[in-house]
């Protein structure tokens, strides 16, 4: 009896500790000693079996959160200790890994708020700044308890990228159907003109009858080109920015670049009173790019900071361009004009929005679509101090 207590203490201390390696040897041992350690080894192998499952289990869920591209942490609510969190949702905030949420309020308190500090009950489309970018992410969490602790789940999902090439669809998809329209209105026109036609023809070859009325003739044509006028500039708007499709990128010295650019902008703000100053992080930095349409995007931003810099008393206009450690280049055009209202920085990507009382409001839309063809970003800052910054993000070279 005593040898029995003593094997099932050893076997219950096995328990205490979850050691289920253990094989109970059943040769040469009483028949009911035998049937004990049958009964232990029976009780181990299926523990082991289960474990396995589990681990296997754990294993192959962990490995489909590693590969998603939504972020995913939880983490314990007082304490602030992160239970699990993928690498998608480190890469998205650019931190590298950490042990408790605290370590985002020391780096980031404004995305530490935005996390942690407010309850989603529905998915939110929130705008994080990460390392001088405004990064558009859907944002989700809940809550969950695991015994006498309460976790919080955070989902994040980067939908800028969506967004642009959704936004690039949709404006293509509103240029057909815009110049669908365009054509269908161009018909009376035609048949105005056909008219008019058939009363000449008709005057020609018969004068002395047919009476051609000079005065209908004359409005006539006026209305014919005085449309025509209208729906040539608006075809030609709408043509501006369908006709960007394909690149033709190439390396781009941006010493070159600046240099084309500079005698391009001399004859167009010498009566503008505005210094334009080039600048270089390093004279051997280049872009891949196509060279015609990024000359197309500087022109254009350049000249809307020149513009801002209207009545601005030593106004000038910098830009920059310079490489970040991770290779990644940044062109920014930065202008100590009036700046751009909240209002305006909402819809200035935005077709045919304009401020202008002669601006076609294509310009910034036209300059994001080259930048999202690229694979970069046109993003614009208002400066603390005066002024407003324009900045173009090209990504690596492959």
């Amino acid at each position: 009896m005593r040898k029995r207590f003593e094997v099932m203490d050893d076997f219950f201390e096995a328990v205490k500790y979850r050691d289920f390696s253990r094989q109970y040897v059943e040769d040469k041992k009483t028949t009911d000693i035998q049937r004990l350690y049958r009964g232990f080894n029976t009780v181990n192998e299926v523990v082991r079996k289960m474990n396995s499952e589990k681990e296997a289990q754990y294993l192959y869920l962990q490995k489909i959160l590693e590969m998603v591209d939504i972020g995913l942490l939880a983490y314990e609510v007082n304490s602030g200790s992160v239970l699990w969190v993928n690498d998608s949702f480190q890469d998205i905030l650019g931190f590298p890994s950490f042990k408790n949420v605290r370590f985002i309020k020391a780096r980031n308190h404004g995305v530490f708020d935005l996390l942690f500090e407010n309850f989603y009950e529905k998915p939110a489309t929130v705008e994080l700044k990460v390392h001088e970018e405004n990064v558009k992410v859907l944002l989700s969490n809940s809550l969950f308890d695991i015994g006498e602790f309460s976790y919080k789940l955070v989902v994040i999902h980067n939908i800028e990228a969506t967004l642009n090439q959704t936004e690039s669809d949709a404006w293509k998809k509103l240029l057909s159907v815009m110049t669908h329209e365009i054509m269908n209105s161009i018909a009376p026109i035609s048949s105005l003109a056909n008219t008019l036609k058939l009363q000449v023809q008709a005057f020609q070859n018969d004068p002395e009858t047919v009476d051609l009325e000079i005065e209908d003739l004359d409005a006539g044509l006026r209305s014919i080109e005085k449309r025509s006028e209208g729906l040539m500039k608006f075809a030609k708007t709408y043509r501006s920015l369908n006709k960007v499709i394909s690149l033709n990128p190439e390396k781009i010295p941006v010493i070159e670049l600046f240099r084309n650019i500079e005698h391009l902008m001399k004859s167009l703000i010498n009566d503008k009173k505005v210094r334009l100053r080039y600048k270089m992080s390093q004279k051997d930095l280049e872009i891949t790019a196509d060279s015609y349409l990024l000359e197309q995007v500087l022109i254009n931003v350049i000249l809307n900071a020149v513009e801002a810099c209207k009545g601005t008393k030593d106004a000038v206009v910098d830009v920059i361009a310079e490489e970040k450690p991770d290779r990644r280049t940044f062109i920014r055009i930065v202008d100590n004009g009036t700046g751009i209202t909240p209002e305006v920085m909402d819809q200035i990507f935005v077709p045919f929005f304009t401020t202008k009382e002669t601006g076609s409001g294509i310009g910034l839309s036209l300059c994001k679509q080259i930048m999202t063809l690229h694979g970069g970003k046109i993003q614009v800052f208002q400066n603390r101090e005066a002024g407003a910054t324009i900045r173009l993000e090209f990504p690596v070279a492959r």
